[in-house]
């Protein structure tokens, strides 16, 4: 940057030209909108500077505890010395077979611990790191919108093409496979799907998943599934896996999250599991981004696995069905059409008064205090909607409500 040589003499003096280059990002970054929720988290907080109680219904992060069961199997690892050097790679044999074993136990997969399983830093970290694996320039990749944006960033930053695939009411947020051109198909190096589902909260039947791995067999596409939220349901629904459907383990990758089920998403753990080849070559890929997961935190994930999860999704879906419910009535009686959900703890609704997305939360955010995400930050197909996330007490939703609903009030009618 206009530096001079360096001196002969050590001691000397170095000066510097008075020509200044300026630091300029890689291309690729002009391709990046701001990440959703550190803006939220920016807007919330200016509030707060301004004296206001703002409650935030915008980020999916449990305000549950995690397990103390969990944390005490964390202490004890934080005691062993062997624990403080760098981990495995691709995870410990412990923690890989013990995922191997819930998945045989949990959904009737049977998986081989060595080759179709992979630690991951968290469900996001594997997702990018999945499709800069399997996917480059000229490839197409099947995108859900709307969906969890990191998706669709993921396939620019790789340099291939995001391919969307609308989600709409009329089909129960289901992307319409059939309606993809068959050239589109051919071109396709990975299919992207989330069930249930971030951010309608809408499930998947098996006959759906059957005709995905179908169509992925046809035409030899990878079909990534995010099961994110496979514990997080009520109303006597369970989420399926998708390696549950014959042949899925010859074209799909499935990711297993600690965060949403056990109120872990600081402890960043999670897993890939399914297709060998693509399994190793996401573990390639991390080898050389990565060290792996914390051993320790692999151990509390094991401890969460073989203790008594049953009874901790009981009591995590009691609460959040006690919340959907409270937040579906309140809301419901304010005019705004709210489905309810049978999984996840999200509500997805249209906006009030014909508003854009945009218009509804900075709306919702400066009238009533309350922070909701704007559909649109999903995709173009998230426009007119807007998701809310069930992560605060009983008596803060209530609040939340109130101040929503006399928002509403106080607007005058069309």
């Amino acid at each position: 940057m206009g530096r001079q040589d360096a001196p002969a003499n050590a001691h000397e003096k170095i000066t510097y030209s008075e020509e200044v280059e300026i630091i300029v990002p890689a291309a690729r970054m002009a391709d990046l909108p701001p990440y959703l929720f550190l803006e939220l988290d920016r807007l919330a907080d200016s509030r707060r500077q301004l004296g206001r109680d703002v409650i935030n219904l915008g980020v999916g992060d449990p305000d549950l505890p995690t397990p103390d069961y969990i944390i005490r199997a964390m202490t004890e690892a934080l005691h062993r010395q062997i624990n403080h050097r760098y981990p495995n790679y691709l995870g410990s044999s412990d923690f890989r077979r013990a995922v191997a074993a819930w998945y045989q136990k949990r959904f009737d997969v049977t998986l081989d611990s060595v080759d179709e399983v992979v630690g991951l830093i968290g469900s996001k970290e594997g997702i990018a790191h999945l499709i800069w694996a399997m996917a480059g320039p000229g490839d197409l990749v099947l995108v859900p919108d709307p969906a969890y944006p990191v998706y669709r960033t993921q396939t620019v930053l790789a340099g291939a093409m995001p391919y969307r695939m609308p989600l709409l009411p009329g089909l129960g947020f289901l992307p319409d496979l059939g309606a993809i051109p068959e050239s589109v198909w051919r071109k396709a190096k990975m299919l992207w799907l989330n069930y249930p589902n971030n951010p309608t909260g809408a499930t998947a039947p098996s006959s759906f998943l059957a005709e995905a791995v179908e169509r992925c067999r046809t035409y030899d596409v990878l079909l990534c599934h995010d099961n994110a939220y496979a514990e997080m349901s009520f109303d006597g629904y369970r989420a399926p896996s998708v390696l549950e459907i014959p042949g899925a383990r010859d074209v799909a990758v499935e990711f297993y999250s600690w965060s949403k089920p056990f109120n872990m998403t600081g402890w960043r753990v999670a897993a890939a599991v399914g297709n060998s080849i693509a399994i190793k070559a996401l573990g390639l890929m991390k080898s050389h981004l990565d060290s792996g997961v914390f051993t320790a935190v692999q151990e509390a994930a094991i401890a969460a696995l073989e203790g008594n999860p049953e009874a901790v999704f009981e009591r995590m879906n009691a609460v959040y069905r006690t919340r959907r419910d409270l937040l579906v009535d309140g809301l419901t009686k304010a005019e705004l059409v709210v489905p309810t959900p049978k999984a996840t703890f999200y509500l997805w609704f249209a906006t009030p008064r014909a508003m854009t997305s945009a218009e509804a939360s900075k709306f919702f955010l400066e009238e009533a205090d309350t922070v909701v995400t704007p559909g649109s930050a999903y995709g173009e197909q998230g426009e007119g909607w807007l998701r809310i996330a069930l992560t605060e007490s009983e008596d803060r939703l209530r609040l939340a409500v109130e101040r929503m609903q006399a928002a509403l009030s106080a607007l005058p009618r069309a």
